[in-house]
């Protein structure tokens, strides 16, 4: 009898290690499996639970969306593609309810930053590196490292994380891209035999400052209902594409190569913005430039007024198809440089931020959101399509097929350089530009004097948000 319990106490032992050496493996398969951050506690165990019972279990969970029109609107209605995006999401997490709001361009920023003081931002937004990589730096948003995996990383250029991350932080899951560009009526070279006047024979399409007002003085002369060039100086909205286009000419950059100052007051820089000025008495460029916006000179365009636009891109080139008021083809080009040497051109990249407001399901779900949006096998391409403009990612290209404008832009990524927008008091800084721009326009100052007193006050703003962050 003693025999027998002995015995059976040590199979009951071997049963007991036996156990336990089946949980250890268990544990350490899963954790080789995947170096992704924990699951919430709300989750549950998809090796327990079948993904129907998990998705009956999961915890409802409710976010707001914000969103630009940052993709194409679908039979003319802005916000349906993305009742599109949501409703694929939702066959998938049927548990996170998302509230979808469209801002715009116009309205939207102002929209934000008093949702931002009253302590009611929303819980997503789709959006650029201007306004989501200054709430960074205040401490507004989520932290999204948890969601690069290696792959990711590796896949996407250092240019496009620099502008998503405040330090080692990121603050903005990078997803389209299109390099800012100029844009040319080119039916308009054709109708009046100057088409050899603009550069699309050449493969990268570079040209030089000459050659740009060669072309600006045919379309005066030889299509007089035209306005050669466009120019603007009425508010932030396309700060970029005056930056780019005098810094182009000027040969120079905005910024130093470590955004710690102002690097656009040179010689040739004043030199550029002299010609701008001349230009418009000269109706090379529109008159009325100082009171302008963005919007005013690409509306001029549209109408197939205006022979050249600066503010423009593969996104927008796709968004404005329905805009057009006459038919026309466009092409992109980059801006001329003083010397017919590479431009310098800045990025457009899109992403999406979580605001952190303090609510651990919900960024959990707006994790969720952005990770579809961004990676999903059949909306993740499809999403980007529908934005206009390039994937980010290294590995995903051809999108467009043979169209020779998006190879262009894919090609002009090669003059992609670090935009200002990375910079410390960057939101301050373009505060100062169009003011200064519109004092050399309306002739109260030299552009030597006017790029110099905006360096002054922008010097000032990246040194005071230096010291802030300390």
């Amino acid at each position: 009898m003693a025999a027998l319990r002995s015995k059976l106490a040590m199979v009951i032992c071997m049963v007991l290690v036996m156990a336990l050496l089946a949980a250890c493996g268990s544990n350490n398969a899963d954790e080789s499996k995947s170096s992704a951050p924990p699951a919430t506690a709300s989750a549950t165990n998809s090796a327990e639970v079948s993904p129907e019972a998990s998705k009956e279990n999961a915890k409802p969970v409710e976010i707001t969306w914000w969103n630009f029109p940052s993709y194409q609107a679908l039979d003319g209605e802005v916000g349906k593609y993305e009742k599109q995006i949501i409703a694929a999401f939702n066959e998938k997490y049927p548990e996170i309810k998302v509230n979808l709001e469209m801002i715009t361009f116009d309205g939207g920023p102002e929209k934000l930053n008093v949702a931002i003081a009253t302590n009611s931002a929303p819980d997503v937004i789709y959006d650029a590196p201007g306004r989501i990589i200054d709430w960074g730096k205040k401490d507004l948003l989520a932290p999204l490292n948890d969601m690069i995996t290696d792959e990711v990383k590796k896949d996407i250029s250092d240019a496009f994380w620099k502008q998503s991350m405040v330090g080692d932080q990121v603050y903005m899951y990078p997803i389209n891209t299109a390099p800012f560009l100029m844009a040319v009526n080119k039916t308009i070279f054709e109708k009046i035999g100057a088409l050899d006047l603009l550069p699309l024979d050449k493969p990268d399409r570079t040209w030089t400052l000459a050659e740009y007002e060669a072309a600006l003085k045919a379309v005066k002369e030889k299509a007089p209902d035209v306005i050669p060039s466009g120019f603007f100086a009425k508010s932030q909205a396309g700060d970029q594409g005056t930056r780019a286009y005098i810094a182009n000419l000027g040969v120079s950059r905005f910024l130093n190569e470590d955004n710690s100052q102002v690097a656009i007051n040179t010689e040739n820089g004043a030199k550029a913005l002299d010609w701008i000025v001349q230009a418009s008495k000269d109706k090379l460029i529109v008159s009325g430039a100082a009171s302008l916006a963005a919007a005013d000179v690409n509306d001029l365009f549209l109408q197939g007024k205006l022979a050249f636009t600066l503010n423009y891109s593969a996104v927008l080139k796709a968004q404005n198809v329905p805009n057009k008021k006459v038919p026309f083809e466009e092409v992109l080009l980059p801006f001329p440089t003083l010397d017919g040497s590479e431009p310098k051109l800045e990025p457009y990249v899109g992403g999406m931020a979580i605001f952190n407001n303090d609510n651990a399901d919900k960024i959990a779900a707006s994790k969720k959101l952005i990770d579809f949006i961004a990676n999903d096998e059949v909306w993740g391409k499809k999403n980007i399509i529908q934005t206009g403009g390039l994937s980010v990612r290294n590995s995903v290209t051809g999108l467009y097929g043979d169209d020779s404008e998006y190879k262009y832009s894919e090609l002009a990524r090669k003059f992609i350089t670090d935009p200002p927008t990375v910079a410390d008091g960057y939101a301050e800084i373009r505060t100062f530009w169009f003011p200064e721009l519109q004092s050399a326009l309306l002739g109260a100052s030299t552009g030597k004097e006017a790029l110099d007193a905006f360096a002054e006050k922008a010097n000032k703003a990246i040194a005071d948000a230096k010291a802030k962050m300390k």
